[in-house]
């Protein structure tokens, strides 16, 4: 079985071709520019009107490559699939002075530039420099995706549907979407949409890399751990016992010093984190069905896990298939082997 994997972060793409037949350790394995990097770039390459079409994708570095471009006078017009990436809230759209059109409406004589978080036809490309054939049985995707509820903070929003999957201790691979997702999460709508041809698998980032920091030898022979995924933008932990998870919390990186990771790492251990102590401090928020009582590590992943090293924690960095950056594809690869079988 063939599968190519595809975690979308803040500042990178990481990209697993995996093969069945051979070992993960001898994967075709790219690290390439964030989407939200490379569209920013294109946005700030013209100095002209835009027409930003496509799909629903991650904001950041697009935002504010939108917002500068309508700070110097140019329009910005944007299909309602495309705008949510600003935001899902599209009368704050245009209250930013952005143009919303019909999908089928296409501005004439205008610049345009296609958002997507998934672009199979460059991957094939960069592959095909190299003799590499972009061919694969499952595709899976990881992606950050708060999930929308007018009316209800994006924050809040997120924590209130992990509690409602976590309602009891659940393997992370439950957490994958396969086929289709809730449509409250829109911009794995907007994946599905671009990939509808070949049934994706599809995971929240962070959650798929939890999942795939399991896959670490050593953390295979653990009962008790604390996995945690230091990002560049986000940072989220979760407690597992005997293979399940039974809380989480997530935080903003920037906001967070090692003497209050290790802290929330504790607490969550016991089981008497709060959402509201993460929330109003400017985190997400937590949530955690019982404590898992005494850990054996911290089992660590993501850009930013250095920080870990100032705290007392006991550090193990995960390495599934051997290579750090790998843990969102892994996990990918991961849930797709449990829903159809090593074939």
């Amino acid at each position: 079985m063939k599968i190519l994997a595809i975690d979308v972060g803040t500042g990178t793409q990481d990209i697993i071709l995996y093969d069945s037949n051979n070992s993960m350790e001898n994967s075709v394995k790219l690290v390439l520019p964030s989407p939200t990097k490379i569209m920013a770039g294109r946005i700030r390459k013209h100095n002209q009107d835009l027409f930003l079409k496509g799909e629903t994708m991650g904001g950041g570095s697009v935002n504010r490559a939108i917002k500068s471009h309508l700070e110097k006078g140019y329009r910005v017009i944007m299909t309602e699939n495309s705008a949510r990436t600003v935001r899902d809230d599209l009368e704050r759209v245009k209250s930013m002075g952005v143009e919303i059109v019909p999908a089928q409406e296409k501005p004439i004589g205008i610049a345009e530039i296609e958002l997507k978080d998934v672009d199979l036809t460059a991957i094939a490309e960069a592959l095909s420099n190299f003799d590499v054939k972009l061919e694969f049985d499952h595709i899976g995707v990881a992606v950050q995706d708060h999930g929308y509820q007018e009316g209800t903070g994006d924050r809040n929003f997120r924590f209130q549907k992990i509690k409602e999957k976590l309602n009891i201790p659940r393997s992370p691979e439950e957490f994958a979407y396969y086929v289709k997702a809730p449509e409250y999460f829109t911009r794995m709508q907007g994946v599905f949409r671009t990939l509808k041809e070949y049934h994706p698998t599809i995971m929240d980032s962070k959650f798929a890399s939890i999942l795939g920091a399991t896959l670490d030898p050593k953390v295979a022979e653990m009962d008790n751990y604390v996995a945690i995924d230091v990002g560049n933008g986000h940072t989220l932990a979760a407690s597992f016992k005997e293979g399940k998870i039974h809380g989480v919390f997530e935080h903003h990186t920037g906001l967070l010093t090692p003497p209050r990771i290790e802290e929330l790492v504790n607490r969550l251990s016991k089981g008497i984190i709060t959402h509201e102590e993460v929330h109003d401090e400017g985190g997400h928020g937590a949530w955690a069905v019982q404590g898992i009582g005494s850990f054996e590590c911290v089992v660590a992943t993501g850009p930013k896990r250095a920080i870990l090293e100032e705290t007392d924690l006991n550090v193990h960095n995960a390495a599934p298939g051997g290579d750090v950056m790998m843990t969102g594809p892994a996990g990918l690869i991961k849930a797709i082997i449990s829903e159809k079988g090593d074939t």
